[in-house]
């Protein structure tokens, strides 16, 4: 490609995924990882009897990371096959390991050994910023724990509850999809040396139908690249629903963002809590005066395009016929590392934003003290019974009284009267000096800022012992 100007460029490259996500999901990860997948194959047979000498082994690691791209692509161009492609140029550089690389093996045994561990490395770096969101999150969680705020149902003001005590909402959220990470990663096994249909029988030629050294072959593999275990079963393919589970952890973390910056975005909007902004960062080409949460609406984005990314790999998995079929791959290799890319740049943005979120105390407290009086009447009802009056009359006289409030100050504009009101009413057995003493913002939090302590100190704590990790930063492009 001369220039990147009059091509095509995914902007999860240019704008949005940070490079170590991107190397990742490179040619030059790939073809790397096939080089070294083909090695443990050469050791684990000459380990098992077949006639491979270590002279063919120590050509082929010398030559592992020097990839002839030109060798190879101009081979696919004539066979259009792009790992038989990438063997004949391996071949070129190790004349002595030529004959035995990618002896017995099938395609899919470097492509879909060389995919599940590139999903490994990526869900460890998914990993690692997802605890260092939820350390932001938790050292805000702590620093605002008994800041009453409004607390919404509906979207319409409730009850009181903490700035703090809804951050631990966006981290519980968060600790739920890293239980089923780690879940994922534990449970991600190689597929091996299974051959064409999954029966292993180019293996059992090759040692004279030996199956226990077939066995024995797989668990070498795994221990040379660094796995656990090879999948028990399989057709020539693993199992495309593994390619699901990985990208509904992605989904989860993209769903947990979303509600995330879904929610900043409407505290922005009321003016309670703002997104960082950087002294030449422009709102608005029209508005020089406006601060548009860019950063958030960015994660809203692209959580929407992984959520929806996650039924490509439904589909692929349920329409893979007998033991394998080729519908797979050019959705495949779009869908999964897209979605990782994509979630990646999320993560990026949310520790971004999580750093140095901005909280405007003073309007917080002004809106709760104009609707304090309405979430006081509870409390001003069971004072009430208890001095002897009637509870169904009392429901009714506050309920009359707090209509005609909200209607001063929704229809004529004017300050919310509640207060005077009830106390000015014979049915209220309490003077205004008594009521006014109820309106104290943190006799209505209950025990958010309690809560805040125990979620922090018994659940986030020893998570972000075992798993965060303060090198690690966010990496935003633009």
């Amino acid at each position: 490609m001369e220039n990147n100007r009059s091509s095509y460029i995914s902007p999860l490259s240019t704008r949005y995924a940070s490079k170590e996500m991107q190397y990742i999901f490179s040619n030059d990860f790939k073809f790397k990882t096939w080089r070294k997948l083909w090695i443990a194959l050469a050791k684990a047979e000459k380990e098992l009897g077949l006639p491979i000498t270590d002279e063919q082994i120590s050509e082929m690691e010398t030559n592992k990371d020097d990839i002839n791209y030109d060798i190879a692509e101009a081979r696919e161009k004539e066979v259009r096959h792009d790992v038989m492609s990438h063997i004949y140029a391996f071949g070129i550089q190790c004349p002595k390991a030529k004959p035995i690389i990618h002896l017995g093996a099938t395609s899919c045994y470097v492509g879909d050994n060389a995919d599940i561990i590139a999903m490994k490395k990526g869900l460890e770096i998914v990993l690692e910023k997802t605890a260092a969101v939820i350390n932001n999150l938790a050292g805000f969680a702590e620093k605002y724990k008994a800041l009453p705020c409004l607390a919404y149902t509906h979207l319409q003001p409730a009850q009181l509850t903490t700035v703090g005590k809804r951050a631990t909402l966006w981290i519980n959220e968060l600790l739920g999809d890293v239980n089923n990470l780690e879940y994922q990663m534990k449970s991600l096994k190689l597929l091996g040396s299974k051959g064409t249909t999954g029966t292993q029988a180019s293996f059992m030629e090759l040692f004279d139908g030996d199956g226990e050294k077939v066995k024995k072959l797989d668990l070498l593999i795994a221990k040379y690249m660094d796995f656990e275990a090879c999948v028990p079963v399989s057709g020539q393919t693993y199992s495309r629903k593994t390619d699901y589970y990985v990208l509904s952890v992605l989904s989860g973390i993209a769903q947990s963002a979303y509600k995330f910056s879904n929610d900043l975005r409407i505290l922005q909007s009321f003016e309670e809590m703002e997104e960082p902004f950087g002294k030449a960062q422009i709102g608005s080409s029209a508005m020089p005066y406006k601060r548009n949460p860019m950063r958030s609406e960015r994660i809203s984005a692209l959580s929407r395009y992984v959520i929806c990314d996650l039924q490509n790999a439904a589909f692929t998995s349920s329409t893979q016929w007998f033991e394998r079929t080729l519908d797979d791959s050019a959705n495949k290799r779009i869908a999964v590392s897209e979605a990782f890319l994509a979630v990646d740049a999320i993560l990026n943005i949310y520790m971004d934003i999580t750093s140095d979120m901005v909280v405007y105390e003073k309007v917080i407290e002004r809106r709760v003290l104009e609707k304090l009086p309405f979430m006081a009447t509870e409390n001003i009802m069971m004072e009430s019974v208890r001095r002897g009056g009637d509870r169904q009359q009392l429901h009714e006289t506050i309920r009359v009284h707090s209509h005609a409030a909200a209607k001063r100050v929704k229809v004529d504009g004017k300050e919310n009267n509640l207060i005077k009101l009830l106390a000015d009413d014979e049915t209220i057995p309490l003077s205004k000096e008594e009521i006014e003493k109820t309106l104290k913002p943190e006799n209505y939090i209950g025990r958010s800022a309690c809560q805040v302590d125990e979620f922090l100190e018994e659940y986030v704590n020893p998570v972000l012992k075992r798993l965060y990790n303060p090198d690690v930063k966010s990496e935003l492009n633009v």
